[in-house]
């Protein structure tokens, strides 16, 4: 499986993860307002904070995820930049070597 692809499933993951929270959130609220625990407006600022907390959460989780992926890769590969440098490195190599005709 490629780099490209783990990132994408692990980010699908959470979304979905955050998708399903939500749900359960509200269904929470919805049952906490049936039952008198909570009036309605409670139940909504309720939803909101918890919606906005887990969003930032999933941005933390994303951030945390994307500088891994950038770690192991710059463990393991060579930016295009370092890629280029030493292509132009090589041809000056390979350029000196020439003998003159």
């Amino acid at each position: 499986m490629q780099m490209k692809d783990l990132f994408g499933r692990a980010v699908s993951f959470g979304l979905g993860f955050a998708v399903t929270s939500k749900e359960q959130v509200e269904k929470l609220a919805e049952e906490w307002v049936r039952k008198g625990e909570i009036t309605k407006a409670e139940s909504s600022a309720y939803v909101d904070e918890l919606l906005q907390k887990g969003e930032e959460t999933r941005n933390k989780i994303e951030e945390m995820i994307r500088e891994r992926v950038q770690s192991i890769i710059g463990e393991r590969y060579v930016t295009r930049e370092q890629y280029e440098q030493l292509e132009q490195r090589v041809a000056a190599l390979e350029h000196k070597e020439t003998p003159a005709d």
